[in-house]
């Protein structure tokens, strides 16, 4: 359910690293709040977003939610695929990754979540709710 490789924040979004370049997604957790999602916007390649930026917005059958950056740098990369099929978010939340990034601050990853980290967090939500 959360791959162990990964980093992860607060507001469900996950880091994948892989050199100086990060692929961005949102979380299991995230899409299943989000429930059926219908719509994404994504950024345009080239643009620049500091740490807790929001990125991106994705809507779903009852809600709007922004995506916000977990690390400074700028986009390489958008996946058209789930533009197109934004339905892929809730199939596979981490095969479908939202946008590469070329990071500008590699240090910023120390303070996201390891996946141990993360799951207790979740289960924290998740008992408040």
């Amino acid at each position: 359910m959360y791959p162990e490789d990964l980093k992860y924040t607060k507001t469900h979004e996950w880091v994948k690293v892989e050199g100086n370049r990060a692929k961005v997604g949102i979380t299991h957790y995230a899409q299943e709040q989000l429930n059926d999602i219908v719509y994404v916007e994504l950024p345009e390649v080239g643009t620049h977003f500091n740490k807790g930026e929001a990125f991106a917005v994705v809507e779903s059958v009852k809600s709007a939610s922004d995506i916000y950056m977990p690390v400074t740098g700028t986009v390489v990369a958008v996946n058209e695929d789930i533009v197109d099929s934004p339905e892929l978010l809730n199939e596979d939340p981490y095969t479908n990754w939202m946008v590469e990034m070329e990071l500008e601050n590699p240090a910023e990853l120390e303070e996201l979540m390891d996946v141990n980290t993360y799951k207790e967090y979740v289960e924290k939500e998740e008992q408040s709710h």
